[in-house]
């Protein structure tokens, strides 16, 4: 008797923080990704993903959502608040009280990993404005990949950019895991 294998291949599973609505459970969909949860407070991006993915779990706050009490999931997606690293703003940068809440998806990132001895998430995707590269002169950004590289290497330091100033494209290569970062147009 022939099996078919095409059906009991595990779909990567997706969860989304600083949803907004729905962007990137519907890019993993696409993709042929599951959507499993999603965390957003603003009500209307809410009913959006509510109609149209009505299965996602919605968490709310991230303040009160901690990483070892919610499904495990491949892959973990943030387009944590750009308001204080936007051009277009007052340039408070990662410690403005709206794009600080980065950390707080870093920290629900490593207490998943911590409760699944590291095997969730295998995955971060981050998204932000191009202003995350120069806030702070470079300093905020160069934050952000420390952080991001501190998921599985506590004691990494990343340096600043080269030149004083970030290239659209790059790359960081540890021990056991890599980050790349690369400039797109929203257009």
């Amino acid at each position: 008797m022939r099996m078919d294998n095409r059906n009991t291949e595990k779909k990567l599973t997706l969860g989304s923080l600083f949803d907004g609505s729905g962007g990137f459970p519907l890019a993993g969909l696409l993709a042929g990704v599951r959507p499993v949860w999603a965390s957003e407070i603003e009500p209307f991006p809410i009913r959006v993903t509510t109609k149209r993915l009505p299965y996602v779990k919605h968490l709310g706050d991230i303040n009160g959502i901690h990483g070892d009490g919610i499904e495990p999931v491949d892959i973990i997606t943030f387009g944590s608040p750009c308001t204080d690293m936007s051009v277009a703003g007052k340039r408070a940068g990662l410690g403005g009280k709206q794009s600080s809440l980065f950390y707080e998806a870093v920290r629900i990132i490593k207490e998943m990993r911590c409760a699944t001895d590291g095997k969730y998430p295998r995955f971060i995707v981050w998204e932000n404005v191009p202003g995350a590269f120069s806030s702070n002169k470079g300093e905020d950004f160069r934050c952000v990949l420390e952080e991001v590289c501190s998921v599985k290497d506590e004691g990494v330091s990343v340096p600043g950019p080269p030149k004083g100033k970030w290239p659209n494209a790059g790359e960081i290569v540890g021990d056991g895991y890599s980050v790349a970062f690369r400039q797109i147009d929203a257009q």
